[in-house]
């Protein structure tokens, strides 16, 4: 098969880290692939921070990212931006990563010019296009325009096939983000918040997601503090995200309390080692529900939906909403009784063995795999 041009595109953070890995891998196959980096900057210091762990270099940055931005502005904005990239490059595909709005619009750029997208991460589900939001829609209109589903687990490639995918273009691959915790977990780390929790039971806690700002978020953070007060051998770190919304509800209520440190984000290499520290991790992010499980860390997820089902069935999740006093609950029994926190950490993890960038990798290798066999 003559060498492919193939072009990842990517813009936030959680989209870096599990396509960071896949960059790599096709760089390590240079006389099969040409490997095109662009990024979208819907992110900006927090994607550059993956990028510098993974040493990843883009060969394009839309630098899209400004100031209050809405749906409005990063959709149409990649899309308009993207255009030149795809005009001048002419790849032989594109690669899009999960449900983000710069995966909808650089997938829906690539089928305007006709280019054939791959998805990582297909075929997850919660049904409900408003939950997550916009995060449901954008990986379902994914999947409506791509050639190869690399989908992470079985369940989502049921899903796929429920939906009318062909089999053929199915590939089960694990998911990236497991690869990537080979490159960031490290033995001899160390970090000063990681020495002030010593001889605690570290809790770890990230919350942004947009449905959740306002009322829920205040919800959830009650509920944290009512258990933190309740067990003196715990302490708590919170990298609180950029968005202003949410470090008002983390200042308001977990604010001025000795055992929960308010931080600043942090890079991937730093956040997966304080997963790799913690004792539990409450969460509504998603790539999170995929990671913790590999480290052997229970995960309250502090939504309402999920779509990644696995980790529930598996037993290394548990969803727990926004609303408090469930949350308050389920954080109880997790600190106060060993059989349920075992039960939990020691749950297989579904989400792969950390080579879906090397499936992907071979995947791409075979010209059977490509639209009419080019």
């Amino acid at each position: 098969m003559p060498k492919k041009k193939v072009m990842l595109v990517f813009g936030t953070r959680p989209e870096a880290i599990k396509m960071c890995p896949l960059v790599n891998e096709l760089k390590r196959h240079p006389d099969q692939f040409q490997t095109i980096v662009c990024v979208t900057g819907q992110h900006r210091e927090m994607l550059e921070q993956v990028l510098k762990v993974f040493h990843v270099v883009p060969d394009y940055n839309l630098q899209i990212m400004k100031p209050g931005q809405t749906l409005y502005d990063v959709t149409c904005n990649v899309l308009l931006k993207i255009r030149s990239v795809l005009e001048k490059e002419k790849p032989d595909c594109v690669l899009v990563h999960g449900d983000t709005s710069t995966s909808f619009s650089a997938a829906l750029a690539s089928f305007y010019q006709q280019i054939p997208v791959g998805h990582v991460e297909a075929g997850l589900r919660t049904h409900n296009l408003y939950s997550p939001f916009p995060e449901e829609f954008n990986r379902q209109a994914v999947d409506i325009i791509s050639h190869w589903y690399f989908a992470p687990t079985e369940q989502s490639k049921k899903n796929l096939l429920a939906e009318g995918k062909s089999e053929k273009d199915i590939w089960v691959t694990g998911n990236t983000g497991i690869d990537a915790l080979d490159t960031t977990v490290r033995k001899d780390y160390s970090h000063p918040d990681l020495q002030w929790a010593h001889g605690s039971r570290l809790i770890l806690i990230t919350a942004h997601r947009r449905e959740n700002l306002g009322a829920p978020m205040h919800r959830m953070f009650r509920a944290i503090r009512r258990v933190m007060e309740e067990h003196p051998d715990t302490k708590a770190i919170y990298p609180v995200h950029l968005n202003p919304k949410v470090q008002e509800a983390a200042e308001a209520e977990l604010g001025g309390f000795d055992r929960i440190r308010l931080i600043k984000p942090l890079d991937v290499l730093d956040f997966h080692n304080f997963m790799s520290a913690s004792y539990l991790i409450l969460t509504d992010s998603g790539g999170i529900q995929e990671e913790a499980p590999a480290l052997g860390k229970p995960v309250l997820v502090m939504r309402d939906t999920t779509e990644r089902p696995e980790g529930v069935k598996a037993g290394t999740l548990k969803l727990v909403g926004s609303n408090e006093e469930v949350i308050y609950q389920e954080f109880s029994r997790l600190l106060d009784d060993p059989k349920e926190y075992d039960a939990m950490s020691h749950a297989s993890n579904p989400y792969g063995d950390g080579h879906a960038s090397e499936r992907i990798a071979t995947i791409l290798a075979q010209p059977g795999n490509w639209p009419n066999n080019n």
